[in-house]
């Protein structure tokens, strides 16, 4: 059986001892980098199968090499932050990291939020390998992550193509937020609105470019639906 490779990426050598061991322990492959340039060749280069990124790092920041993974790949990443630091979190989330973890942090807690995270990427996987949806002059297609209208790309990041599967798969549903939260990042995060409403700001302004029968409205007090022009 092979190996899933797990990329830390921290300047914190303690950071890399004592997960090291725990991943290792637990069957995991381990790559280390020190620094965010080192981070972002080591990922685009192996096969990763999840990378924890330290937010704080020489050369680029953890937010600089989560943004440019999600450029080209769909590595999962995990998002180390320092206590309080809720806008970084935020940010990350935005950028496309699928969780993130606060130091300092229990290794354990680490080794599950990371099988977690590996659980649910193998799920969406296997459920939605050949999913396509279409809607008017909208596709988007889950198991290739990516969405087109008129049959051009969008250029979309991982959750907004998560986020349009959803919405166009039930047009018309209303979702509340946490629905949305729950569906795209499979956990509860306190800055949950924010994170939401950001996604589907951007979202908004790239459906109106190509002028549309179709928006996302806001349901004030609920959530978000799809929902036909007339």
């Amino acid at each position: 059986m092979v190996k899933q490779r797990i990329l830390i990426a921290d300047d914190d050598k303690v950071v890399h001892e004592s997960l090291g061991i725990y991943l290792r322990n637990e069957g995991f492959d381990i790559i280390n980098a020190y620094d965010g340039e080192q981070a972002l060749q080591l990922a685009e280069s192996n096969d990763i199968a999840l990378c924890v990124l330290d937010i704080m790092m020489p050369k680029l920041s953890g937010l600089e090499v989560c943004r440019e993974l999600r450029k080209n790949t769909d590595i999962s990443i995990i998002m180390l932050t320092a206590k309080g630091e809720e806008i970084d979190k935020v940010l990350g989330l935005e950028l496309g990291a699928d969780d993130y973890i606060v130091k300092p942090f229990s290794p354990r807690e680490v080794i599950a939020r990371i099988r977690a995270v590996l659980r649910r990427t193998a799920e969406t996987s296997s459920e939605n390998v050949t999913s396509q949806v279409y809607l008017d002059r909208m596709m988007v297609d889950i198991g290739r992550y990516i969405m087109t209208i008129d049959g051009k790309p969008v250029v979309c990041t991982p959750k907004e193509i998560e986020l349009m599967f959803v919405l166009v798969s039930n047009p018309g549903v209303v979702f509340t937020r946490a629905q949305l939260l729950t569906k795209i990042w499979g956990f509860n995060f306190v800055g949950e609105t924010r994170t939401v409403d950001t996604h589907i700001k951007r979202i908004r302004a790239k459906l109106e470019e190509y002028g549309l029968n179709w928006s996302i409205k806001t349901i004030y007090g609920v959530g978000y639906k799809l929902e036909q022009i007339i």
